[in-house]
């Protein structure tokens, strides 16, 4: 019974834990504190449920916990009367009652704020990230400790650190207007972004994917829809990964070794979330004038959804797409993108001839799929020896174990010039 009570709390947690810190950071003007009286509430909820049973509306259950731990910490820091009368007024309940539902749109206001909060341009990118991560995806700081591989006690530090910079700066705790918005709304796209490829595609460590990852980033970006529904990006961005993580189950094979994207069944594709990416992407392309960069990238993504096979593959539509999410967005990693489009739709010799103009770049250097996308060049012009060495290479650059495997196999099994 316990064991069942304490699988509720967590699951509970995950739902609510966004929305509670976002409602006491409302409250508060501090997510480090909302954080910390959230964190108190489940303490307590771990205590007390077991032996009462999870109550009806659980979420109000927490937040009342939340607020009258908050209302006993303000009276034992001395603060003004002003602040501790506006609490108290939030409170006005018998031991045991439960809240009435949130008024509409407020929470969801609050909400908002937290996700433009945690993901300020005055915090470095790794605590953006791990900050999104613990407020707004309900992650542990083990969790997130594990899905970027890095020591528990970095985790931690990033996420303090985010916490202080915001309250030692005063960071308001708001949406921005005008200008600032569109900036500020580019940085928390670009958060969820970074923990959806992490989740797709890791870095480094012994899995080809961490769905989990993936499916918090889609999580974030279904609620951040929801929150600005006339964002054309927004739309665009979680397009893009509904797209993307349909392919999840064809990416990996039965002992964890890579697929890629021309070699998978697509028979394994989940037809539901490329419904659910192709109907973003609508909305998108029908709230943007001219389509912004992550707009374009899951029109791309769509082009590969819509082929039944890879030879249905409409490859002189993505490179045109690649064409102008260059001139939009250029960068090293879309050029490397576009030269495999070319390659796809003109020929391998189009591709190289890209791939050698950008060879140079500082940003592709050490960047294994440089050097392995080289190599399915040459292997294609049978130029099987110097396709062997650029596998080669890419397999010595990668951290990701399985990725390295494939790279030798792909280089072991290159046929001799």
């Amino acid at each position: 019974m316990a064991t069942d009570t304490n699988r509720a709390i967590e699951t509970v947690w995950r739902m609510e834990a966004a929305r509670l810190i976002a409602g006491l950071a409302a409250l508060v003007h501090d997510v480090g504190l909302a954080e910390e009286l959230a964190q108190d509430a489940l303490v307590n909820a771990l205590e007390q449920w077991p032996r009462t049973g999870v109550p009806r509306n659980p979420g109000a259950w927490l937040m009342t916990v939340s607020k009258r731990r908050a209302i006993d910490l303000f009276r034992r820091n001395e603060i003004h009367e002003r602040k501790l009368a506006e609490l108290g007024r939030l409170l006005d309940l018998p031991d045991g009652a439960e809240e009435q539902p949130p008024e509409p749109g407020g929470i969801e206001d609050d909400l908002l704020r937290l996700v433009f909060t945690a993901c300020h341009p005055a915090l470095s990118m790794d605590s953006r990230v791990a900050l999104t991560l613990r407020v707004l995806g309900g992650l542990t700081t083990e969790e997130i400790a594990r899905a970027f591989l890095v020591p528990e006690a970095t985790a931690a530090q990033r996420v303090v650190r985010a916490k202080r910079t915001l309250a030692a700066r005063r960071v308001p705790f708001e949406v921005p207007q005008g200008a600032e918005l569109a900036e500020r709304l580019a940085s928390v796209l670009e958060v969820i972004y970074l923990i959806f490829n992490e989740g797709y595609s890791a870095t480094a460590g012994d899995d080809w994917m961490r769905p989990g990852l993936c499916e918090d980033a889609l999580r974030l970006g279904r609620v951040l829809a929801g929150l600005m529904p006339g964002e054309p990006e927004v739309h665009g961005l979680l397009a893009l990964m509904e797209i993307q993580a349909s392919r999840s189950a064809a990416r990996v094979g039965p002992s964890g070794e890579p697929i890629l994207l021309m070699e998978q069944n697509r028979a394994r594709w989940d037809r539901l979330l490329i419904r659910r990416g192709l109907a973003a992407l609508e909305r998108a392309e029908g709230l943007a004038g001219e389509p912004g960069p992550y707009t374009l990238q899951a029109a791309i993504a769509a082009c590969h959804a819509r082929a039944l096979d890879p030879a249905a593959t409409d490859w002189e539509r993505i490179a045109t797409l690649y064409d102008a999410l260059a001139r939009l967005a250029r960068s090293p990693v879309v050029e490397l993108n576009r030269a495999v489009a070319l390659s796809m739709a003109y020929g391998p010799e189009a591709g190289l001839h890209l791939l050698d103009q950008i060879a140079d770049d500082p940003a592709l250097r050490g960047y294994h799929l440089l050097p392995s996308v080289r190599g399915d060049f040459l292997s294609r012009l049978g130029r099987h020896e110097e396709a062997r060495a650029e596998f080669e290479r890419a397999a010595a650059l990668t951290r990701n174990a399985r990725e390295r495997a494939l790279l030798r196999h792909r280089a072991a099994t290159t046929p001799p010039t």
